[in-house]
C-alpha cells in the first residue's frame, strides 16, 4: 500500500498519524461512546472492549455522511449497533443516538441519551478511528467539561491501517482534514487548544501542497 505516496509522503504521513493518537492510559470508564464513521472497526473494537469489562454501556452515534451513506445506508450508529451484537454485547448494554452529524453533536447527543438512560457518568470512554482520537478529546473537553474523557482506538498501525481501508491517499486526505480541524475548531469554539508540535504543522503543510486536500474545511 506504500508504494501510492512517496517516501517522504509516507514519513510525513507518520507523523501526522502519531500526533491524532493521545495515547490514553486504558482504565474502565462510566460509560462509553463509539463514533460514527466509515471504519466498522471501530464497533468491532467496542465490543472487544466491553469483553474485557472497560464499561457496562456504551452509546453508538451518527446518521450518516458523504463517506457513510452508501456502505451504511441505515446510518453508522445503527449498522455499528448491529456488529456489536453480532460480536455478543448484549442488546441491553447499547444505547443508539443516529441523528448527529459531526463530532460536536456525536458528544452532545450521546450526553443526552445517557442522561435519559439515568447515567451521569464522570468518565466517558471515546472510542474512534485512530486518527480522530485527538479531535474527539479537545471536542468533549470544549462540550462536556465535567466528564473525563478516555481516548481509545484499534492498536494499528498506519500501515495497518492502511490495508484495512485499501486507499492510503483517501487515509492521508482524512488525516489532514482532521488535523486542520484540531487547529481551527478552537478558534470556532468547538474544542479545546492543543499544541501542535512545529515538525507536525510542516508535514501538514507538506501533504496539503501535495495534493491530501480533499477533507480540508473550505
Amino acid at each position: 500500500m506504500k508504494h501510492q505516496l512517496t517516501e517522504p509522503q509516507w514519513q510525513d504521513a507518520e507523523l501526522v498519524w502519531d500526533f491524532h493518537q493521545v495515547r490514553h492510559y486504558l482504565k474502565p470508564c462510566s460509560a462509553a461512546i463509539a463514533l460514527g464513521c466509515n471504519d466498522i472497526g471501530v464497533a468491532s473494537h467496542a465490543a472487544d472492549l466491553y469483553h474485557r469489562g472497560f464499561f457496562p454501556t456504551i452509546v453508538f452515534t451518527g446518521a450518516t455522511s458523504r463517506d457513510t451513506a452508501a456502505i451504511f445506508p441505515r446510518g453508522e450508529a445503527v449498522h455499528f449497533r448491529e456488529r456489536a451484537l453480532e460480536l455478543d454485547v448484549p442488546d441491553e448494554a447499547i444505547l443508539i443516538e443516529p441523528v448527529a452529524r459531526n463530532t460536536g453533536a456525536n458528544i452532545t447527543l450521546s450526553r443526552d441519551v445517557l442522561a435519559r438512560a439515568g447515567i451521569m457518568p464522570s468518565s466517558v470512554l471515546l472510542i474512534s478511528m485512530p486518527y480522530m482520537e485527538r479531535r474527539a478529546y479537545a471536542t468533549c473537553r470544549r462540550l462536556w467539561p465535567e466528564v473525563e474523557p478516555v481516548c481509545t482506538s484499534a492498536p494499528l498501525t498506519l500501515e495497518e491501517y492502511v490495508k484495512t481501508v485499501g486507499d492510503p491517499a483517501e487515509v492521508v486526505d482524512m488525516m489532514t482534514g482532521d488535523l486542520q480541524r484540531v487547529m481551527e475548531y478552537p478558534k470556532q469554539g468547538f474544542a479545546i487548544e492543543q499544541t501542535v508540535p512545529s515538525a507536525v504543522r510542516a508535514a501538514f503543510d507538506r501533504l496539503v501542497a501535495a495534493g491530501f486536500s480533499s477533507r480540508l474545511l473550505r
